[in-house]
């Protein structure tokens, strides 16, 4: 059982960054594939960014590549979601998840766990 907390959501201003993180809970935390997903009003639930057990594999949907980093610190039980150049189509409910494969993942539907998620608005 993983329990996934996120924090780090605000408002910003487009072209601003923000820095959201994830505390998990559990001493088995490298074993997760992590990731990152938002949501917008009206809109389905949509991929950021994944990570895999070690942080040495990443990948990211085409929209934000080039501007969002994600990172983990498996000593910390702790995974992040640097996000730069932000558009107001970021704006969103972002949600931290892990799943039990431990590679890169993409649908939701892989993943086990799931956090509370933190708003993110970006204003125009």
């Amino acid at each position: 059982q993983v329990q996934l907390v996120e924090s780090g959501g605000g408002l910003v201003q487009a072209g601003g960054s923000l820095r959201l993180s994830c505390a998990a809970s559990g001493r088995t935390f490298s074993r997760y594939g992590m990731g990152w997903f938002r949501q917008a009003p009206g809109k389905e639930r949509e991929f950021v960014a994944t990570i895999n057990w070690s942080g040495g594999s990443t990948d990211y949907a085409d929209s934000v590549k080039g501007r969002f980093t994600i990172s983990r610190d498996n000593a910390k039980n702790t995974v992040n979601l640097q996000m730069n150049s932000l558009k107001p189509e970021d704006t969103a409910v972002y949600y931290c998840a892990a799943t039990k494969y431990n590679g890169v993942s993409y649908a939701h539907t892989e993943f086990d766990y799931w956090g509370q998620g933190t708003q993110v608005t970006v204003s125009s």
